[in-house]
């Protein structure tokens, strides 16, 4: 999806102008992957842009800074204020918002210990992840010949730049096909997640989701979701499932950032269930959209306002 410049980008603890906000081709990240970031959304709110869940978010990104030894150069809560510092001056009622870390120019070599650390926060408009009939209809996804690294190869529980390139072997694999996602095996062989989203299947009312030891990341949206499935007094499972498991589920969908709550309609070309989004996944991903945008009281502290 192009991204759709705005004016101003926060980097190393300053807004810029869009075009000024560039890094050198040396940059130790660009050629070692040694970076760290987060996903989160800005939503228009009755009381201006509010964004979901941004403390969480950001407490995630320097838990992923600490497995890769990265110091970041500024506290959680200046982090926090540098994103609404973005949003503000975007002058965007909603946009997806990108905070990344990342090892910058100045030294080169496998050891990144040396090289500075930079950070920077972006934000752009961003509509649906998947398409809007996706989110209505439910999406085509495949399961990838490409499989989750094992935890001790990559820290899975990481949300690490270098690490993507797993998912958009997953990614592209799926839209070569003409579906339009992939699910992913964990190296034991039983499902993960999606390329870039959670994964959970619905049976006898009953929602199963795999648990961190499948190599996951632990998603905000994700952990949103088993919230509001519990509040509306649906059973929430963690365990292990395999491919024919997805098959046979009553329903399914994923959850993510930027997939939001995404009904899934067919895998590996069988449908799930009736084949389009089902009861209980309509019920979730109405109270979760009205959740994001500040539409339930008891979600309300969920909704970091702008202003």
């Amino acid at each position: 999806m192009p991204i759709q410049p705005v004016d101003k980008i926060w980097m190393d603890g300053k807004l810029v102008d869009w075009e000024d906000a560039t890094v050198h081709v040396l940059t130790h990240a660009l050629h070692y992957g040694t970076g760290v970031f987060e996903g989160i959304r800005a939503y228009e709110t009755p009381k201006g842009p509010g964004v979901f869940r941004l403390t969480d978010h950001m407490k995630r990104l320097f838990r992923s800074a600490q497995v890769y030894m990265i110091d970041i150069p500024f506290s959680l809560e200046e982090m926090v204020e540098g994103a609404k510092d973005t949003v503000r001056a975007s002058g965007l009622k909603s946009c997806y918002v990108r905070p990344i870390v990342y090892r910058g120019y100045g030294e080169m070599g496998l050891n990144p210990l040396n090289a500075p650390v930079n950070v920077a926060i972006g934000v752009w408009p961003w509509g649906t992840y998947l398409g809007d009939d996706c989110l209505e209809n439910g999406a085509r996804l495949i399961i990838s010949s490409w499989r989750r690294p094992d935890p001790n190869v990559l820290p899975t529980g990481a949300k690490a730049t270098g690490q993507y390139i797993n998912s958009g072997l997953a990614k592209v694999e799926a839209i070569k096909g003409g579906y339009d996602d992939a699910l992913m095996l964990s190296p034991e062989g039983s499902l993960a997640e999606g390329s870039g989203e959670n994964l959970f299947i619905v049976r006898e009312n009953t929602l199963i989701t795999p648990p961190e030891s499948a190599g996951i990341l632990m998603g905000v949206t994700r952990n949103s979701v088993t919230t509001i499935a519990h509040d509306l007094g649906y059973e929430v499972l963690e365990r292990k499932f395999v491919r024919s498991d997805i098959y046979t589920a009553d329903e399914a969908f994923l959850t993510g950032t930027a997939a939001e709550v995404t009904p899934i309609r067919e895998v590996d070309d069988r449908p799930i269930g009736s084949g389009t989004r089902g009861p209980v996944t309509k019920e979730i991903q109405q109270t979760y959209f009205s959740a994001v945008k500040g539409g339930l009281e008891q979600y309300a502290h969920w909704v970091e306002l702008v202003d």
